[in-house]
């Protein structure tokens, strides 16, 4: 009977320890996770700093390089672009645009920065967890958070012109390709949204002698499209 009685005793402390064992685990787990939530809750803006700056850093060489890309190929010429009328005496008396290049490059460089968006690899733009701690000894180090992002709708590229003094009785001819590229940016549990503007000048020329009479280009900005419509109105009015 004493054997069986100190058996159960033994078998008692055993489970006893069990628990205390499992209460203990559930006690660190729970801190673990307050910890972290804590922690998560503190680094979010800075996680969403980053992650903006990486993903607009991203969007901003893609776009370099698509604008770049199509200057080598030789589709961004000025000559190709405008055309200038001149009268009998060679002096110029309107430029003109080729609208349809225009518009063929614009959806074309939009095309290829969108294409490229959705093919960087979540690799590129992960950030290690060190990165946040704001310590240089840990920066680049650690598990890496996943980033991603998507383009959406509101991405656009517009082409402007810009009329600059160059000196005397000469001015200064420039086309600005702008393209604005919308994003989001997806991280674990939340996401933002950012939007990456670029201009680059990608045609221009010097016009030597008077300004032109008329210039018929318009802008393929629709903000721009009545300013544009009344300047034409008025100088062939």
């Amino acid at each position: 009977m004493a054997m069986i009685w100190r058996g159960f005793y033994f078998y008692r402390r055993r489970m006893d320890r069990r628990r205390v064992l499992r209460a203990l685990a559930f006690l660190l787990m729970a801190l673990a996770l307050t910890v972290l939530f804590i922690a998560a809750t503190q680094m979010r803006p800075l996680l969403e700093s980053m992650a903006t700056t990486r993903v607009s850093n991203t969007v901003t060489r893609i776009v370099s390089e698509a604008v770049y890309e199509a200057i080598e190929k030789g589709e961004l010429q000025y000559d190709g672009l405008v055309s200038f009328e001149k009268d009998t005496e060679g002096h110029i008396t309107a430029v003109q645009s080729n609208m349809a290049a225009f518009n063929h490059l614009q959806a074309e460089i939009l095309d290829t920065v969108l294409t490229r968006i959705s093919q960087v690899p979540t690799g590129d733009l992960s950030i290690p967890i060190g990165s946040l701690t704001g310590s240089t000894l840990l920066a680049g180090r650690g598990p890496r958070i996943t980033v991603r992002m998507e383009s959406v709708g509101a991405s656009e590229a517009n082409f402007r012109n810009a009329f600059t003094s160059a000196g005397i009785n000469q001015t200064k001819h420039q086309i600005i390709l702008t393209v604005d590229v919308s994003v989001s940016v997806l991280l674990p549990g939340f996401r933002t949204a950012t939007k990456v503007s670029n201009s680059f000048i990608v045609a221009e020329t010097v016009i030597v002698g008077t300004v032109p009479d008329t210039y018929t280009y318009f802008s393929t900005d629709p903000d721009t499209y009545e300013e544009d419509l009344k300047d034409y109105i008025l100088n062939n009015s």
